[in-house]
């Protein structure tokens, strides 16, 4: 006999109760860093393979260390849903990002299983490991996995110890070698969800709970090197000095006023290490990182033109060497039409009085490179002055549970379609 469905209340209190279980795992005492094939992320994957098995999901952790849940439907052979986001977060990060989006997923099916509600397709929930991108320099590596599109290159990619990718994938329990068996089949998705904290103000100062995501901005990033000439800082005369890190810092500048010439664009300097790194010497290098974006391919590739043209000048006034590595690269990538009129359908079906506003996302995230297989669309939720990436994220857990609500009558709106 078919079941009442959770109201959004008891979801949102589940989601926080999931949470602060799953958020229990960190690579830092007292804070939320779980870094891409950590011990903390092994421990994480684990969590998450058990809640998806209670929830009634057959799961298992995949070659290249993301989770994967699936529930089959009623149909044999009909195509599935996957809800996606990720569990791996910035250092020092915040509770909600990526890890609202798995949990979101994970409850969703446990609620239509709980209230009798065979669907006719199957659903797979799938908690990414490397949607940050902070410990190797990759793009979105556990997600283009399943899209086929990896880049073996990756694997001997290394982090700030000197570790590989593919030793830290083999220490985590993963299969370097098992990575393109991991691509999806043509036509064996009818569609990608993910929900996600908005990471931005735009739906608390709307008064929204949630938004429908149009389009991902497009991104670029680069390791810049600035080599100049160390010296005394006592001695070596001003004008004399070939000053690495002052020259970075007017490439800093630079950057912040090419992003801010173009419309909805952004730039950011994310990491700079200065080298020897001691208060007597003049740098003689200084490395960078630069992360721009902008919502049309366009414009992120004259901004790429200025910024190659504006750091050269700079390093030919100064007398400094300079080298500018690309390391990732995502074109603009448009939402789904048909799923967002669906996401609109589950707002309106979900009775709870809420706007099917609609708005841009200016971070990646995993459903870019899902987008490149399956039809693909986003629900954003309200956090907090939008602030993310730090431990100060918040939201509220009645936002959470709207939002979850919205994503089971979105399921059921996807099933509605095929009767």
């Amino acid at each position: 006999m078919t079941q009442t469905l959770p109201s959004a209340a008891v979801l949102g209190a589940r989601a926080f109760a999931a949470l602060a279980g799953l958020n229990r795992f960190s690579d830092e005492p007292g804070k939320l860093t779980r870094l891409y094939l950590s011990p903390a992320h092994r421990q994480a994957a684990e969590w998450v393979k058990g809640a998806m098995e209670v929830a009634g999901l057959t799961a298992f952790i995949d070659a290249a260390g993301s989770v994967q849940g699936r529930r089959e439907g009623a149909v044999p052979g009909a195509a599935a849903v996957m809800i996606g986001s990720h569990i791996d977060t910035v250092k020092d990060g915040g509770r909600f990002d990526g890890n609202l989006g798995v949990v979101a997923g994970i409850l969703a099916v446990q609620a239509l299983r709980d209230a009798g509600v065979a669907l006719p397709f199957p659903v797979e929930v799938v908690a990414f490991g490397d949607e940050e991108n902070v410990r190797f320099p990759t793009h979105l590596s556990t997600s283009e996995a399943l899209a086929g599109h990896y880049d073996p290159a990756w694997l001997n990619a290394k982090d700030e110890d000197g570790e590989t990718l593919s030793q830290a994938l083999r220490a985590f329990g993963g299969d370097p070698d098992g990575i393109p068996a991991l691509a999806r089949e043509p036509g064996s998705l009818r569609a990608y969800l993910e929900l996600h904290i908005e990471q931005g103000p735009v739906l608390e100062a709307q008064n929204e709970a949630v938004g429908i995501v149009t389009a991902i901005n497009a991104q670029s990033r680069a390791r810049v090197r600035v080599t100049g000439e160390a010296g005394h800082a006592g001695t070596v005369p001003m004008a004399l000095r070939k000053d690495a890190l002052s020259a970075t810092a007017e490439m800093v500048l630079a950057l912040e006023a090419i992003a801010a010439a173009h419309d909805n664009a952004v730039g950011t300097v994310g990491v700079l290490r200065p080298e020897p790194g001691a208060t007597n010497v003049v740098p003689g290098a200084a490395e960078f990182t630069v992360d721009f974006r902008a919502p049309l391919d366009e414009t992120l590739a004259a901004m790429e033109t200025e910024i190659r043209n504006r750091f050269a000048a700079i390093a030919s006034r100064r007398g400094v060497g300079l080298e500018i590595v690309p390391y990732a690269r995502a074109a603009a990538v448009p939402m789904d039409p048909a799923l967002q009129d669906a996401l609109a359908a589950g707002i309106a079906r979900s009775g709870s009085n809420l706007s099917a506003r609609r708005l841009p996302s200016g971070a990646g995230h995993d459903a870019m490179a899902m987008a490149a297989i399956a039809p693909a669309a986003m629900l954003f939720v309200r956090n907090e002055k939008g602030i993310s990436h730090s431990p100060l994220e918040k939201m509220t857990e009645a936002d959470a549970g709207l939002a979850i609500r919205v994503l089971i009558e979105t399921l059921l709106e996807l099933a509605a379609q095929l009767r």
